[in-house]
């Protein structure tokens, strides 16, 4: 899915949440606000696998039963994606980070380092976007689970509603900032139209 080749281990998803937190908090720009939103969604996500997954529905009938099996169904592809975003963003900005590292002494080492910036910035658009669009389709599972699923677990919807949006708001930051430095017009123009479109399931 992601516009970025994973040339690394998912070393993020693998960690310890402790040891998650301490890359958070430390120093290194990445991981980032990206990755951090990918998280949230991807708990978000889980949490309404959860609800989905319990053996008291909200009525108990088969509706409910099979609303929520196709939720499930449907989360856990959305939960996965959004997982390898935790990874896939982290990689996006070190590339951006390399690409302005680049030499840029003549004329020739100054346009290739442009174009690897405009690639690797499309890349850091690219990834919060698609997360964007997960977290949008998971808030509507999120409606679902919280039609059909059973009502002691409505607080778990609520929570998942929430981090979902936060992933969403977040993603949409780390699209603004990048994005704001491409030159593709044509781009720019398609990108803010579909976050718009998207803000729309958020509110």
């Amino acid at each position: 899915m992601w516009p970025c080749r994973l040339e690394k281990v998912l070393t993020l998803v693998d960690k310890p949440v402790r040891d998650l937190l301490a890359a958070f908090s430390s120093s290194d720009p990445t991981p980032g606000g990206g990755s951090a939103s990918a998280l949230a969604s991807a708990v978000g996500a889980s949490l309404l696998m959860m609800v989905a997954s319990l053996p008291k529905t909200r009525s108990g009938s088969n509706e409910d039963r099979a609303a929520l099996a196709a939720a499930a169904e449907a989360l856990v592809e959305l939960r996965q994606q959004l997982t390898e975003a935790i990874d896939a963003d982290t990689i996006a900005y070190d590339q951006v980070v390399a690409a302005y590292r680049l030499p840029k002494g003549t004329d020739d080492e100054k346009g290739a380092r442009k174009s690897a910036i405009q690639r690797a910035l499309r890349s850091a658009t690219d990834v919060p976007l698609g997360v964007m669009r997960l977290s949008a389709l998971a808030l509507k599972q999120a409606d679902i689970v919280g039609a059909h699923g059973h009502p002691g677990a409505s607080s778990d919807v609520g929570v998942a509603a929430a981090l979902l949006r936060a992933g969403m708001h977040g993603a949409r930051l780390n699209v603004e900032i990048n994005v704001g430095s491409i030159e593709d017009e044509a781009y720019k123009e398609a990108v803010g139209s579909e976050v718009a479109a998207l803000d729309q399931v958020a509110t």
